[in-house]
């Protein structure tokens, strides 16, 4: 039974830190333990682990990130050091009614996403025995992963990182825009990054929290008083 067939409908509310890190030791001990035990499946396992980091490390949607493909990376003229995953570029973006899917190019702010994904195709990918296809995330007959397959290893991993049930894979994008906010990205950068149309959208994904707001509230008063902190 597919999550949201006895779930009702999911939740796409931010992950605090301390959760998102829950759900990722949650996927990477299960990839351990898999590939420790020799057990069929540790190659998927990685594979998916894999795709959640890239999906919030780049701030993608599910279904961005189940098509994207090997040659829709690239290097960032702006960030050399990040090598030929600099860029990636989005041929499935979410579009408007009756539109052709949108295009977007997202440029890596996360390294450690970056870093994972370049060790999943140099490492992993190769094993599944179809490198000539174009999908970055294969099965193991060689297609192009579901979205219905991301949407169950999420719950699996949800559930043993004891986050709540309503959450679904969405929330890592939301994450992925308000940790860029809390961190002090330009909300305008962080709209483009996230192919939002509206500002009003990126502020609908965001969600700051208290330790991020203060501080925030500290650097508006000393802009106004002219003050370090605001006095």
């Amino acid at each position: 039974m597919h999550v949201a067939d006895y779930e009702g409908r999911p939740q796409r509310r931010p992950l605090t830190r301390a959760g998102l890190q829950a759900f990722f030791d949650a996927a990477d001990d299960h990839v351990e333990r898999a590939a420790g035990s020799r057990r069929k499946g540790w190659l998927a396992a990685f594979r998916d682990a894999t795709l959640f980091k890239v999906v919030y490390g780049r701030g993608l949607r599910r279904r961005e990130a189940a098509m994207l493909d090997t040659a829709g990376f690239a290097p960032d003229p702006a960030a050399p050091e990040l090598g030929r995953l600099g860029v990636c570029h989005v041929r499935f973006g979410k579009a408007m009614r009756g539109s052709p899917p949108r295009r977007r190019a997202v440029a890596t702010v996360m390294p450690r996403a970056a870093e994972a994904l370049e060790q999943y195709l140099e490492q992993v990918r190769p094993r599944f025995g179809c490198d000539a296809g174009p999908a970055v995330w294969l099965t193991e007959r060689g297609g192009r992963i579901s979205a219905r397959q991301v949407d169950d290893r999420f719950v699996q991993w949800r559930a043993a990182a004891g986050l709540p049930r309503e959450l679904s894979v969405h929330c890592l994008g939301h994450s992925y825009v308000s940790h860029l906010i809390e961190d002090g990205a330009d909300p305008l950068f962080v709209q483009f990054q996230a192919g939002h149309s509206r500002a009003s959208t990126t502020a609908i994904c965001t969600t700051v929290g208290q330790d991020a707001r203060n501080q925030m509230l500290r650097a508006a008063l000393a802009r106004a008083y002219g003050g370090e902190d605001g006095r």
